[in-house]
């Protein structure tokens, strides 16, 4: 079964500075490992993909518009106090398996080393409905 683990990012729940106001060896520590988690995963054979995103300010709300071109907007706004910082997809066994995976990236170390304790949401990929052959 595939699994979507998205990292969470809530100002309300974030006893740590923005990442921006990180020295370069706590990036360097936080990127150091979220790259041996995902070399790991891959030897494992459980990686599908994995990503981080832009800061939510590069973000656009994109919507269709009945005959004539999209409607694109900025967004999520500046007030949103949450956004989505990176995800995972991967395959494993069983659900246990993918909230260990989950607890482990949660970990991803911050300032001073400390463990970050990010919120990680594990939600299973759903597969397609048969097809008729």
């Amino acid at each position: 079964m595939k699994y979507m683990l998205l990292m969470q990012f809530s100002e309300a729940g974030t006893d740590f500075p923005p990442i921006d106001e990180w020295k370069p060896e706590e990036i360097e520590a936080h990127i150091r490992f979220m790259k041996d988690t995902n070399t790991e995963l891959a030897a494992a054979g459980e990686l599908v993909d994995a990503q981080g995103l832009a800061m939510p300010e590069t973000a656009r709300i994109v919507r269709s518009h009945s005959g004539g071109a999209p409607v694109v907007t900025e967004g999520p706004f500046p007030e949103t106090k949450e956004w989505v910082a990176g995800w995972w997809i991967v395959d494993c066994d069983r659900d246990e398996r993918a909230v260990e995976i989950a607890a482990a990236v949660s970990a991803a170390p911050g300032p001073g080393g400390a463990p970050l304790n990010m919120p990680i949401e594990v939600r299973q990929v759903m597969s397609a409905p048969p097809t008729e052959q």
